[in-house]
């Protein structure tokens, strides 16, 4: 969308879900904002049913037709992913151009992705979006040209651009396994060296990547903003530990409510990074109304990829934005999480420190000792350890180390120490 378009949002949910209309309608305004928009009218319908050739009942589709006229929008956007017949027939009664919440967020993905993967992604996730709406393009196009005879040559073109997609599609998918093949070998590189992964995760614009920025003391130069989805492609930086050493963390695309399935299945890949991981830090927002949505939202998708089981740290972020009363209140509900801001610094440490704990269960603190004249054989302790410290002196070589038990006992074995 153009910078500044003029819109109108459209609020659609069941009635006996009306909590969740009202906090996805907040979260369409930022999206909409986020795309360039400016919102100048907005409508609300809570429904026992969705009508199924508008969505909203045809009262609701006339007062929508008014709003749009009195606020001059030329763009409508709904807050739920609409059939081609739906949106085509709310084009014709509004007289505007009809977004939903899937092309939106497409659109903004679009506009975001800086990686050749990313870029693929995306293309990929719009070409599944347009596919089944070229039918309903096609078919007006047909009418427009009207009359016996002109039928065929409408079909052809339907028929057409139909393959030309389908084909599209596969070739994008062929390039995407190639990219995928390539991060993979990248990612058992980076599994080969003995460092611990870290991941963030959480939801869209709750401070992951300021957070990534703070734990690197600003060395990391990760894009930060206030914006839904300001970073969509995964970012890796090493971090120093409190205790010696560091750990790699991976900064990963934030998570949304009701997102497009299109764009669950392009960006699953990139979210394979916290299966991985040996510890992940779970970022929320402790000055967001919805907070508790947001985290089930995060939970789900976690438990969708079987990453429960991995150490979690729950970290609360944007304390900053809190009244002493509402902090002390929400300390109280959340005794394990802990309180940052990754914009002030405060509690940044104190997420290290935590972090460090967390991977105490994998990784390992030990010592190793070898005599002086073992010294050739040290390629093997950096090979396959995280070596702290090293130290020379009476003889003998010490080296004290972060590892993981399969290695302690390898090393200990091919080195005969004890």
């Amino acid at each position: 969308m153009n910078s500044l378009e003029r819109v109108v949002l459209v609020g659609v949910g069941l009635k006996s879900q009306s909590r969740i209309l009202e906090t996805s309608l907040e979260e369409l305004r930022r999206l909409a904002e986020t795309a360039g928009a400016q919102v100048v009218g907005e409508l609300r319908q809570a429904v026992t049913r969705f009508h199924p050739a508008t969505l909203i009942g045809q009262g609701k589709v006339e007062e929508l037709a008014g709003l749009a006229r009195a606020t001059k929008a030329r763009t409508v956007i709904f807050d739920m992913e609409l059939s081609p017949a739906q949106q085509k027939n709310l084009e014709v009664a509004c007289k505007a151009k009809i977004v939903d919440r899937t092309r939106l967020i497409l659109d903004i993905f679009a506009r975001r992705a800086r990686t050749s993967e990313g870029r693929l992604q995306v293309e990929l996730a719009q070409l599944s979006y347009m596919l089944p709406r070229l039918t309903g393009a096609w078919r007006a196009y047909s009418q427009q040209v009207g009359g016996i005879g002109t039928r065929g040559p409408g079909e052809r073109q339907l028929e057409y651009e139909r393959r030309h997609i389908q084909y599209r599609i596969l070739h994008l998918k062929k390039d995407l396994e190639r990219v995928r093949a390539g991060r993979d070998l990248r990612r058992q590189r980076r599994q080969a060296v003995p460092v611990p992964q870290v991941a963030l995760v959480g939801y869209t614009n709750v401070g992951k990547s300021t957070l990534l920025n703070a734990l690197t003391a600003g060395s990391a130069g990760v894009y930060a903003d206030d914006k839904l989805f300001a970073t969509l492609d995964p970012t890796a930086k090493r971090v120093r530990l409190p205790g010696g050493g560091w750990a790699v963390v991976i900064d990963t695309v934030g998570f949304i409510q009701r997102l497009p399935t299109t764009l669950v299945a392009a960006f699953r890949s990139t979210l394979e990074e916290v299966k991985l991981a040996d510890c992940l830090i779970v970022v929320a927002d402790a000055s967001a109304p919805n907070r508790a949505a947001q985290q089930d939202s995060v939970r789900r998708v976690l438990e969708e990829l079987d990453a429960s089981g991995i150490p979690t740290i729950l970290v609360l972020n944007k304390c900053d934005r809190l009244s002493q009363q509402a902090r002390r209140d929400l300390e109280t509900q959340t005794p394990d999480a802990l309180f940052i801001s990754a914009a002030t610094g405060e509690g940044v440490d104190k997420a290290l420190r935590r972090v460090q704990k967390a991977l105490a269960g994998r990784w390992l603190l030990r010592e190793l000792e070898l005599p002086a004249g073992a010294r050739g054989r040290c390629a093997e302790i950096y090979a396959g350890a995280q070596v702290l410290s090293e130290s020379h002196g009476g003889g003998r070589i010490r080296y004290r180390l972060r590892v993981t038990p399969e290695n302690w006992e390898r090393l200990k074995a091919r080195l005969g120490a004890d």
